[in-house]
């Protein structure tokens, strides 16, 4: 068989099918095409030599917000998203009903990173800091959010709700949009996704008490009200609960959203995030987010196993978005999105959002990047 691309020598971390293993990978038309101890350079077109590196399947991203040009957050998903790694990513409720076909033609369809979306239930989306998604509650349009969701059901995976108030949610429209969300998600048979600091209610408990399996809360190491500990520094007995009926808490670390305090605090006692995403947007592109790779990173530091923090990038998020047999894998027949990575000794200064340091002793470095079988962006590797 001929390969269109085959990376030799590569330490493979794929926690989809339990490899930690010098393999090497071999693509064509697109797609995984083998795996094995010592492929044939002689049948490959193109060959990268990944010795001393490791081979990870391509990132996934479940929040960022790349609807560049329109939503205040948006930034361009291909320099800050695919070029670091992240081959897949989901918008998180940047654009709404009203404002979602122009999303899915501009952004979505002409981007070389693979987007996918929650719809906001805000039918305007995030399009200015100065009108809140709610400030009018009438936005919060529950028929004309499934009627987008069935126009566009190959690319919307659920509901996504903001309920921070002021800047987001009037005190008119309060705890309505996070019912909305529950309302139309339910019709479209989808899962929300709800970013809940600082909301117009007495605490986490009553967000998490609408959610279900499959539901994402993001943020989930926020440092505002409405938090996952009470006012002991003891997880919230609701949240234990929601996570055995299958709530997903996902980092989404966001401009003001992860607490080195609070999830040293949490992870301590026994409550890791099932996955880990970046909020990646305008505000925090320079800094403190700066890519999903950098959010790894921190969790690396906080003790976590290079294996976990990968299957948190990859093998359980593709299971969020039901999708583990295409991406999050480097199975045979899965999609060609891969990443190599040098794992970096070092200082390196991890800043949380609000003012806290940690200095790690390694950074996790994307240096190529594979999409669909084909290489997208390398530096410093050599052809063999």
């Amino acid at each position: 068989m001929t390969y269109d691309l085959l990376i030799k020598g590569g330490t493979l971390i794929d926690p989809a099918q339990g490899i930690h293993a010098q393999k090497d990978v071999a693509f064509a038309n697109s797609k995984v095409t083998e795996i094995g101890d010592d492929l044939p350079k002689t049948e490959a077109r193109e060959i990268i030599d990944a010795s001393g590196y490791l081979v990870t399947p391509g990132m996934i991203d479940l929040h960022v917000h790349v609807f560049y040009g329109v939503s205040h957050y948006g930034i361009h998903p291909d320099p800050t998203c695919l070029a670091k790694g992240a081959t897949t990513v989901v918008d998180a409720g940047s654009s709404g009903a009203d404002t979602f076909p122009g999303f899915r033609k501009y952004v979505i369809d002409v981007s070389e990173t693979r987007i996918l979306a929650q719809l906001n239930i805000s039918s305007q989306g995030m399009i200015s800091q100065e009108i809140g998604e709610f400030e009018i509650p009438e936005y919060a349009n529950v028929d004309k959010a499934c009627r987008v969701i069935e126009q566009h059901s190959d690319v919307i995976l659920g509901v996504k709700v903001r309920l921070t108030k002021n800047s987001i949610v009037s005190e008119r429209s309060g705890m309505l949009p996070l019912h909305r969300a529950r309302e139309a998600a339910d019709a479209a048979g989808l899962p929300i996704m709800v970013h809940p600091q600082d909301a117009w209610c007495d605490s986490i408990d009553d967000i998490l008490n609408v959610m279900r399996r499959g539901d994402i809360l993001t943020h989930c190491f926020h440092g505002m009200k409405c938090g996952i500990l009470d006012q002991h520094g003891q997880v919230r007995q609701s949240v234990h609960q929601a996570i055995e009926r299958g709530v997903i808490f996902d980092v989404g670390h966001g401009a003001g959203s992860f607490s080195w305090d609070v999830v040293e605090n949490a992870m301590s006692q026994g409550v890791d995030p099932q996955t880990i995403s970046s909020d990646l947007h305008a505000y925090n592109v320079d800094g403190p987010v700066h890519d999903l790779a950098t959010i790894v990173t921190k969790f690396l530091h906080l003790g976590m196993s290079i294996d976990d923090v990968i299957s948190k990038v990859t093998s359980v998020p593709a299971q969020t978005v039901l999708m583990p047999d295409h991406i999050g894998t480097l199975r045979v027949g899965a999609w060609g999105d891969a990443v190599i990575f040098e794992l970096r000794p070092g200082e390196f200064q991890l800043a949380d959002t609000h003012g806290q340091i940690r200095t790690g002793h390694q950074k996790l470095d994307p240096i190529a990047i594979i999409k669909n079988g084909q290489v997208y962006r390398s530096r410093h590797y050599t052809d063999v």
